[in-house]
């Protein structure tokens, strides 16, 4: 056994009860978040098989079954050694060298042991559109519901409508923010290219389909609009 594989441990009924009340937490966040976040729960009673509930299982290709990764193991011999370490927060990359934002929870049984973990893993490369359509208002429609005129509109939808701006602004900060890490750690990029690079992997994750997204992205980078402008001139004559 490596110095990072966890000692075998016996879950009891009342664990494994407790283990399999996180399958509902983990449906409840997935579809909260959307398709962009993969959900793992893992037993530690059997770390060959530990993978016993995922969702949206398709970005790391893991099924039910599945032994524990080396990251997992590696996470649990730290917390199982330190009770203050219950979380671990970082990036990492799929089998197909595609980035990941992840986070690892330990979850505790009876008498606080380590009985399993929870994983979360964002699939970075997800269009910004994508995750921001999951935030969009969902309304439960009832048969004696009226729908107001279209030229009416209430102080809830302006408030509504702010909400969503706010979170388009937000989003595409996050984009350029993981775009700059992308475009800096690529060496072969020179630094005169990097600010074409980076609205060129926003260009590819239709960020620029955002309205305000130009004069956003000008600030961000400090450079002026037409300057975005050209540089997305050249994106789309290249491509």
């Amino acid at each position: 056994m490596s110095k990072n594989s966890p000692e075998r441990i016996v879950l009891s009924d009342g664990d494994k009860a407790i283990l399999e009340s996180y399958g509902s937490v983990l449906d409840g966040f997935a579809e909260y978040l959307g398709p962009a976040f993969e959900m793992v729960l893992h037993s530690v009673e059997d770390p060959e098989h530990s993978v016993i509930k995922i969702v949206n299982g398709a970005h790391t290709g893991r099924k039910v079954g599945d032994p524990m990764t080396a990251l997992a193991r590696e996470m649990l011999s730290i917390v199982q050694k330190n009770p203050e370490y219950d979380h671990l927060c970082y990036t990492t990359t799929n089998a197909k060298g595609e980035p990941l934002k992840s986070a690892t929870f330990a979850i505790r049984g009876i008498g606080g042991r380590v009985i399993g973990l929870w994983c979360i893993n964002m699939y970075l490369n997800t269009p910004l559109s994508d995750i921001i359509d999951v935030f969009q208002p969902r309304t439960m429609l009832s048969e004696d519901y009226h729908p107001q005129p279209f030229d009416v509109m209430t102080t809830a939808d302006v408030q509504d409508r702010a909400v969503f701006a706010r979170a388009a602004t937000d989003g595409i900060a996050a984009a350029i923010d993981r775009a700059r890490i992308s475009v800096s750690a690529d060496r072969s990029i020179k630094p005169s290219q990097y600010n074409k690079e980076i609205i060129e992997l926003l260009y590819e994750q239709g960020i620029f389909q955002i309205k305000d997204s130009v004069p956003i992205v000008a600030t961000a980078l400090g450079i002026s609009k037409n300057t975005v402008y050209l540089h997305l001139r050249t994106v789309r004559s290249d491509g």
